[in-house]
C-alpha cells in the first residue's frame, strides 16, 4: 500500500465530512434539510446541478463505453443526462419553483391527488437503487485500489457508505451543496491537470485524437434503419426525460434563491456536464495510446479499473493524489444527493400519508432515520449486484420514472385538460407496456426499446383517460400556475 497517497486522500475525505457537519449546525427545519432554505446563489446551483450527474459512471463508465463504441454508444449519458438539466431549466424549473413545493411528489398530490402522489413517489424512490448502488460500488473499488487490495471491494463499499452518510444525515442538502461546491472545484482542476499529463504521455493530444478517429469513435448518429433509430431514441430519452421527475434534480433547482437562478443554474450545469464529460473520455483514450492492448483488454473485461491502473502505473504521487481526490469528489457528490432525495420523498409523500399529523421536527427526524435505513438497503443491493456494469446500473435506473412519472408531470404542467384519471391510465399503460417488453415476458424488447414503447403508450393513456368520461375524482388544486385558458 502507498501510505502517503492513502493518507492524503483520507485527509481530503475527512475534510469534506467536517464541512458537512458544520453545515448541519444551520439545519432547523425540513426546508433547510431538504432544500437548503431555498437560498442558494447561482454559482452553487451550477456546481450542484453539474454534480448531479458527474459521478462514478462519468469518470469510469462513460470513457470505457466511448472507447468501445464511440459517441454513438454514449448518447444516453452524457448527452441525454446533460440535456435533461437543460430541459429542466428551460421548461420546468420556473413553474415548479413558483409552486413552493418541498418534493416533486408534492406536485403530483396537488395536481392529481394522493393516489398518484404515492404511486409516482414509489416509482421514483425505487429508481434510485441502481444509481446509488453504482456510486457505492465505485467507492468500494476506490478503497480497494488505494489500499493495494488490502481493503476488499465489499469493505470499501461499507467504509464509503458510512463516510457519505455522516455528512448527509447531519447536514442534509445544505451540506450536499457546500461539499458539491468544493468537490467540483477539485474535480475540474484535478481531471484537467491529469488530461494535460495524459496527452504528454501519449505523445501529444493529436495522437489521442488520431486514435479516436482511426477507431471511428466520433460516430454519433445511428445507421439509417428503423431498429437502429428506435434504439438510439430510446437510449437518448432514458435519462433525458426519465430524470426530469427525479427528487435530486428537483432539490437542486428548488434550492435556488429565485426562479431565474433555478432556470439559469440548471441549464448552465447541464451544458457544463456535457462538455466536461469529454475530459475523462480523453484521458482513457490517451491510456489506450500509452498502454496499447493492455488497456483495450481491460476496457472489455474490467473497464472500471482502466483509469486507476493507468494513473497508478504511469503518473507520479502528486498526480495520483489529484486523480483520486477528483474521483472521490465525483462519487461523493452524486451519492450524497442520491441518498438524500429518496429519503425526503418517502417521508413527505408516503409516510405523511400514513401519519398526517407529523410536526416539522418529527419530519426532520424521520428524514434522517430514513436515510440510514435506505443506505443500508442500497449497500446490501450494491454488494449483491457486485460485478454489474456501473454504466448499466445507472442507465437502467431511469426507465421506471420515464414510463411511470414523466407524462403526468409534463402534461399536468402544460395541458389544462389533464385529469387524475388520465394520469392513472398513463402510469398503468406506461409501466405495463414497459414490463411487457421484458425479454423474460415477450422478447419484444429485442426489436423495439421497451422504455420508448412505454412512454408512447403513457401519452396515449393520458390523452384517452383525460378526454373520456371521468370515473375518478379530479384534483383541481395547483392549477393556478397554468396559463389562462384560451377563449
Amino acid at each position: 500500500m502507498n501510505w502517503t497517497l492513502f493518507i492524503f486522500v483520507m485527509a481530503y475525505l475527512v475534510g469534506t465530512l467536517m464541512i458537512g457537519v458544520l453545515a448541519g449546525r444551520r439545519i432547523k427545519t425540513t426546508s433547510d434539510f431538504a432544500l437548503a432554505g431555498r437560498n442558494l446563489p447561482l454559482v452553487m446551483i451550477v456546481t450542484t446541478t453539474f454534480a448531479t450527474w458527474f459521478g462514478a459512471e462519468t469518470v469510469m463508465g462513460i470513457p470505457a463505453k466511448f472507447v468501445q463504441g464511440g459517441l454513438h454508444a454514449i448518447v444516453e449519458d452524457p448527452f441525454g443526462a446533460g440535456m435533461c438539466l437543460i430541459l429542466v431549466g428551460a421548461f420546468f424549473a420556473a413553474k415548479l419553483y413558483r409552486m413552493n413545493l418541498l418534493t416533486i411528489g408534492d406536485y403530483y398530490r396537488q395536481r392529481y391527488g394522493r393516489g398518484v402522489e404515492v404511486f409516482c413517489s414509489v416509482a421514483i424512490i425505487l429508481s434510485y437503487l441502481g444509481w446509488v448502488g453504482a456510486q457505492i460500488t465505485a467507492l468500494g473499488l476506490v478503497f480497494n485500489v488505494l489500499s493495494g487490495g488490502e481493503i476488499s471491494t465489499t469493505l470499501g463499499m461499507i467504509i464509503g457508505t458510512i463516510a457519505v452518510l455522516v455528512y448527509v444525515v447531519v447536514g442534509g442538502f445544505l451540506a450536499v451543496a457546500w461539499t458539491d461546491f468544493i468537490q467540483m472545484i477539485v474535480l475540474v482542476v484535478g481531471l484537467t491537470v491529469i488530461a494535460v499529463f495524459s496527452a504528454d504521455l501519449a505523445g501529444g493530444a493529436d495522437k489521442v485524437i488520431d486514435l479516436a478517429r482511426s477507431r471511428d469513435m466520433f460516430r454519433f448518429w445511428p445507421e439509417p434503419t428503423f431498429k437502429e433509430i428506435a434504439f438510439f431514441i430510446g437510449a437518448a430519452i432514458t435519462m433525458m426525460l426519465g430524470s426530469i421527475p427525479q427528487q435530486d434534480v428537483f432539490q437542486r433547482v428548488m434550492s435556488a434563491k429565485d426562479a431565474r437562478t433555478s432556470q439559469t443554474g440548471a441549464m448552465v450545469g447541464g451544458a457544463a456536464y456535457i462538455l466536461f464529460a469529454f475530459v475523462p473520455m480523453f484521458i482513457v483514450t490517451a491510456a489506450v495510446v500509452v498502454m496499447g492492448n493492455t488497456a483495450l483488454d481491460m476496457v472489455g473485461n474490467d473497464y472500471q479499473k482502466v483509469l486507476p491502473t493507468f494513473i497508478m502505473g504511469h503518473m507520479n504521487l502528486g498526480l495520483q493524489i489529484l486523480f483520486f481526490g477528483a474521483l472521490l469528489s465525483a462519487i461523493k457528490s452524486t451519492s450524497s444527493a442520491t441518498l438524500l432525495a429518496p429519503s425526503t420523498s418517502f417521508v413527505e409523500n408516503i409516510l405523511k400519508n400514513i401519519y398526517p399529523r407529523m410536526s416539522d421536527r418529527q419530519s426532520l427526524v424521520a428524514m434522517r432515520v430514513t436515510i440510514l435505513v435506505f443506505s443500508v438497503g442500497v449497500l446490501v443491493y450494491a454488494i449483491a449486484m457486485e460485478g454489474t456494469s456501473i454504466y448499466e446500473l445507472v442507465a437502467g435506473a431511469y426507465q421506471v420514472p420515464l414510463v411511470g412519472a414523466f407524462v403526468p408531470l409534463v402534461m399536468g404542467l402544460y395541458w389544462r385538460r389533464a385529469t387524475t384519471q388520465g394520469a392513472a391510465l398513463a402510469m398503468l399503460l406506461g409501466l405495463g407496456t414497459w414490463v411487457l417488453f421484458f425479454p423474460q415476458v415477450t422478447g419484444w424488447g429485442n426489436a423495439f426499446p421497451g422504455q420508448l414503447a412505454g412512454l408512447l403508450t403513457a401519452f396515449v393513456g393520458m390523452v384517452a383517460g383525460s378526454l373520456a368520461p371521468q370515473w375518478l375524482p379530479n384534483q383541481h388544486a395547483a392549477t393556478a400556475h397554468l396559463p389562462p385558458k384560451a377563449a
